[in-house]
C-alpha cells in the first residue's frame, strides 16, 4: 500500500534530534518493512506550545491550505495518490489539520499512532487543538497506542473494538548493533573526572528546561539519600539547561562525571559498561533510552510513570518506584548495587525482552496485519 506519512509535532526530517523525531523515523522503517511504500506527505508543523488561539487559528488555515494543495496534486497525478494516510503523534498542541481532510476527500483509510487524548484540555487555551485532535482520532480506522495508559484514554474514541491496537515502543536493534562504535571507556571516564573502581550509574538525557530538568532535579535529590559511597554517576547529554543541571547535581560533588553529548553509535558501549541505568522520567511518554539500556543488558531504576512500565518490566528488567519517593529511588539503587546476582538476572531479562518483544520486526508485523485489516 502507498502510505502518506505525516508527523504534525515534528517531521522525521527535522534538523533537531529528539526522541519524537527518532520514533517517527522508526515508524517509517517499520511501515516499509511491513511492505508499504512510505512517502513523507508534508513537513508542516502544527505545534503551538503557548496556548495562543490566534496562532492556532493561523496554523489551522495553513494546514487546511496544505491539505488542499496535496489533494490537487494527487488528483492531477492519480498514479502517485496514496492508498492510506498515517499520522504519528497528534494531540491538542499538535493537531492534524491535514490528514483527515485528505483521507476523507480521497476516500482512503486514515491511521494514527501515538495520539493523546486529554479531556481536561476540552476547555482553555488549546480547546481548538483538542477538538481537532479528538475528531481526527475518531475518524481513524486504526489507532495505534504505544502505551497502555494512552490506550485507556483513547478507548472512548475508537469506532469499534478492534480500532484500538497496542503498538508498544520499539527499537531497531539490528542498527543499534551494526552501527555501534567501540569506545575505550576507562580513559574517557578518568578524563571526565570519574573513577575506575566504583559502581557506575548512567543517565543519558538532553539538558532541556521543563521535564528533562525536573528529572535531573529528582535524580539529584534521590542520589543524596544513598548511604554507600562506592558509586559514580556518568551523565551523557547537553543542552540549554546545562548550567541548571550542573547546579542541581553539584551537592553530589566528585561522584558526578559529565561526558557531554555522544553520538548514538557510541551509546551501546556506555550502556554495556555501566552497572545501572537511572532516570526518573518525569512526564516522559515512555523513554527510548530505557529500550537502549535494555538492548545492552543494562538494568534500570526509574519511576512508575506514564509509559515507563511499557518499556521496563517491573522487578524483571528493572525496579520502578513512586515518583514522590526519592528515598525509595535511592533504596532501589542500593538494593541492586548490593546484589550482583540479581543485576545479572535483570541484565539477561532486559536483553531478551527488548530483543524479542520490542524490535522493528515485531512492530512491522503488527502494522502489516492491522493496516491490512483497517484498509479492508
Amino acid at each position: 500500500m502507498r502510505l502518506a506519512f505525516y508527523a504534525p509535532m515534528k517531521s522525521p526530517d527535522h534538523p533537531v534530534p529528539s526522541g519524537d523525531r527518532r520514533m517517527a523515523r522508526l515508524l517509517q522503517k517499520a511501515l516499509k518493512r511491513a511492505g508499504h511504500e512510505v512517502t513523507l506527505a508534508s513537513e508542516f508543523r502544527s505545534f503551538e506550545g503557548k496556548g495562543d488561539p490566534a496562532r492556532q487559528e493561523a496554523l489551522r488555515m495553513e494546514g487546511e491550505a496544505e491539505a488542499a494543495r496535496l489533494i490537487e496534486k494527487w488528483r492531477a497525478e492519480p498514479e502517485n495518490m496514496p492508498e492510506g494516510w498515517f499520522t504519528y503523534h497528534l494531540y491538542h498542541k499538535a493537531p492534524d489539520w491535514i490528514g483527515p481532510v485528505v483521507a476523507r476527500t480521497l476516500g482512503i483509510p486514515y491511521f494514527v499512532a501515538e495520539a493523546s487524548h486529554a479531556p481536561k484540555r476540552a476547555k482553555g487555551p488549546w480547546a481548538m487543538g483538542y477538538e481537532a485532535a479528538e475528531k481526527a482520532i475518531r475518524d481513524a480506522q486504526r489507532i495505534f497506542h504505544m502505551t497502555r495508559l494512552d490506550g485507556e484514554c483513547l478507548a472512548p474514541l475508537a469506532k469499534y473494538a478492534d480500532t484500538l491496537v497496542y503498538l508498544p515502543p520499539f527499537l531497531d536493534t539490528d542498527a543499534f548493533d551494526a552501527e555501534a562504535i567501540p569506545v575505550d571507556i576507562a580513559p574517557e571516564i578518568l578524563a571526565a573526572g570519574g573513577a575506575a573502581d566504583k559502581h557506575t550509574l548512567l543517565s543519558v538525557a538532553m539538558m532541556r528546561h521543563g521535564d528533562k530538568l525536573q528529572s535531573y532535579q529528582a535524580l539529584a535529590l534521590s542520589l543524596t539519600h544513598l548511604a554507600r559511597s562506592d558509586w559514580q554517576l556518568l551523565v551523557i547529554g547537553d543542552g540549554e539547561a546545562e548550567a541548571e543541571v550542573r547546579e542541581c547535581l553539584k551537592p553530589l560533588g566528585p561522584c558526578v562525571a559529565y561526558l557531554g553529548r555522544r553520538a548514538l553509535e557510541e551509546l551501546p558501549a556506555w550502556y554495556s559498561a555501566a552497572d545501572l541505568y537511572v532516570w526518573p522520567a518525569v512526564n516522559e511518554a515512555y523513554g527510548m533510552a530505557f529500550l537502549e539500556a535494555g538492548a545492552s543488558g543494562l538494568p534500570v531504576v526509574a519511576c512508575r510513570l506514564r509509559g515507563v512500565p511499557d518499556v521496563v518490566r517491573e522487578d524483571e528488567t528493572g525496579l520502578l518506584v513512586s515518583p514522590e519517593d526519592p528515598m525509595a529511588f535511592a533504596g532501589a539503587i542500593e538494593s541492586l548495587l548490593g546484589d550482583a546476582k540479581r543485576r545479572a538476572g535483570m541484565s539477561a531479562a532486559a536483553r531478551n525482552f527488548v530483543r524479542q518483544e520490542r524490535t522493528l520486526d515485531h512492530a512491522a508485523a503488527i502494522l502489516k496485519v492491522e493496516i491490512g485489516r483497517g484498509a479492508a
